[in-house]
C-alpha cells in the first residue's frame, strides 16, 4: 500500500486557507506539545475507555504520543502550505498501518476533531482563533483526517475484512524463552484464520491486565506460515521515569502454551526486497526482529540473495535470537553477518555501529531497525555516504515525532 505523492485538487488548501494557515502555524507549532497534552486530557476525560481498550497506557504516561500526533499534524500542515515541500507519504503510511492493526474506523476521526479543537481555543483562546482560523485549521484536519481513512479502507479491503475488524481468536501453540530475555510465542487462529504476513510485518496483540485494562501493544513477526505466525516479545523493565512493559511483562509472566489471546491480522509498511537486489539489513537490540523475518523469508524464497547483516547490542548475552540469526546468516550462500557489542566479545566488534557506507553496493536497499537514537546515527551515516533515501527503509517501535 501506498500513498500517491500528488495532491489531488480536493486535498488542496483554498488560497485563503493556505494564507491563514502560514500565518498561525508558527503561533500552533509553538503551542502544539502544549495543545496536544490538553487534547489527549480532554479525550480521556470524556472517554475513559479509550485509555484502558485503545492507547498505550506507557506512551502516554512519557508524552511520546503526544509528541508523535503534533509532529505530524505539524508536517502536514507545513506541506499543505508549502506543496513543493516533500509530500509526507511514508509518514502518513505508517500511521496508516499503525490504525489499521489497531482497528482504527472513520467514525473515531469525528471525536478527535472535537477535543482537537478545543484544545487548540483552550490553549490559543478564543481570540486568536477566530472563526476564519478555525474554518483554516479544519480543513487541515478533515484532508489529513480522509487521506488516512482513505488509506485504513484499503488496507482492510486487501485483508479481506470489514473496517476495524482486525482481531482474531488465537490458541498459543508454542513458547520459547530466548537467553537475552525475549519471548517468542507462536499462535494459530481460531475459526476464519488469518491472511499469510509478508516480511518485517507486524500484529497487535491485545491483553487484560489485573487491573481490568485491555491494552494493546505491536509486535514483530519473526516467522508466518499458512495458519501460524510467530512474533517475538522484549519485557520492559522500569528504569528512571521509564514504566515498565505493561504488556510485554505480562506476557513473559502469564503466556503458556494451550492460552487464547487477541491477535490482529499482520500489518505494516516496509517494502518487500526487490527480486535480485543487493539487502542490507541494520538493527540494534530488539530491532533484530523484523531482520529475522526478512531472512526467514529469504531462505525460503531467495537464498542466493547478497546480503549483508549488521547488528548492534550491549554483549551477546543481550543479543535476541542471536542463534538463529548466526543459522539463518549460514543457510544463505550470500549473507555475511557482522556484530557490535558495547562490551565487547569474540568474534565481535567493540563499541557502537559504524557503517561504510561506500563499501555498500550502489543500489543496495537498506532496512534499519532499532531505537531512535541508533536509527538517526545510521540513517546519518548513509546519507553522508551519499545513500540516497529512497532506498533506507526504517521500522521503528515508539512513535517517532524525530523522523518527520
Amino acid at each position: 500500500m501506498t500513498i500517491t505523492t500528488a495532491v489531488d485538487a480536493k486535498d488542496e488548501l483554498a488560497p485563503e486557507h493556505t494564507e491563514m494557515v502560514a500565518a498561525t502555524l508558527p503561533l500552533v507549532g509553538a503551542n502544539i506539545d502544549e495543545i496536544t497534552s490538553v487534547f489527549y486530557g480532554r479525550l480521556f476525560e470524556h472517554h475513559p475507555e479509550l485509555l484502558r481498550t485503545l492507547f498505550n497506557r506507557g506512551n502516554q504516561a512519557q508524552g511520546a504520543q503526544q509528541r508523535a500526533l503534533a509532529a505530524s499534524i505539524a508536517t502536514f500542515a507545513t506541506h499543505l502550505v508549502d506543496p513543493t515541500l516533500p509530500h509526507p507519504a511514508e509518514l502518513l503510511s505508517r500511521i496508516g498501518h499503525k490504525h489499521a492493526s489497531l482497528g482504527v474506523t472513520a467514525d473515531q476521526y469525528p471525536i478527535v476533531h472535537e477535543h482537537l479543537f478545543a484544545a487548540i481555543v483552550q490553549v490559543l483562546g478564543a481570540d486568536v482563533v477566530t472563526a476564519e482560523v478555525a474554518e483554516a485549521w479544519d480543513r487541515v484536519y478533515w484532508i489529513m483526517a480522509q487521506t488516512l481513512i482513505d488509506l485504513e479502507t484499503d488496507l482492510y479491503a486487501e485483508a479481506g475484512v470489514t473496517a476495524g475488524d482486525v482481531y482474531r481468536r488465537a490458541r498459543v501453540q508454542a513458547r520459547v524463552d530466548d537467553p537475552s530475555g525475549a519471548v517468542l510465542v507462536t499462535v494459530s487462529a481460531l475459526g476464519d484464520g488469518m491472511t499469510n504476513s509478508l516480511p518485517a510485518q507486524y500484529v497487535s496483540v491485545g491483553v487484560t491486565l489485573p487491573d481490568g485494562a485491555r491494552q494493546l501493544r505491536q509486535y514483530s513477526l519473526v516467522a508466518g506460515g499458512t495458519g501460524e505466525m510467530t512474533f517475538a516479545v522484549k519485557p520492559v523493565e522500569a528504569v528512571g521515569g521509564n514504566p515498565a512493559g505493561e504488556v510485554s511483562n505480562w506476557i513473559r509472566d502469564n503466556v503458556r502454551v494451550g492460552d487464547l489471546l487477541d491477535v490482529t491480522l499482520p500489518f505494516g509498511d516496509l517494502p518487500a526486497p526487490r527480486q535480485g537486489a543487493s539487502l542490507v539489513l541494520v538493527s540494534a537490540g530488539i530491532g533484530v526482529t523484523p531482520m529475522i523475518g526478512i531472512l526467514e523469508a529469504l531462505a525460503v524464497q531467495a537464498p542466493d540473495t547478497h546480503v549483508r547483516i549488521l547488528h548492534a547490542d550491549r554483549s551477546a548475552q543481550t543479543h535476541p535470537l542471536r542463534q538463529r540469526q548466526y543459522e539463518l546468516s549460514t543457510r544463505l550462500p550470500n549473507a555475511s553477518l557482522e556484530v557490535w557489542y558495547e562490551d565487547g566479545g569474540p568474534g565481535a566488534h567493540a563499541g557502537r555501529l559504524v557503517l561504510d557506507a561506500s563499501e555498500l553496493p550502489e543500489t543496495a536497499e537498506v532496512y534499519l531497525c532499532g531505537g531512535n537514537g541508533f536509527v538517526r546515527a545510521v540513517r546519518e551515516q548513509l546519507e553522508a555516504g551519499g545513500v540516497p533515501a529512497g532506498r533506507v527503509h526504517c521500522e521503528l517501535f515508539s512513535p517517532d515525532a524525530w523522523l518527520v
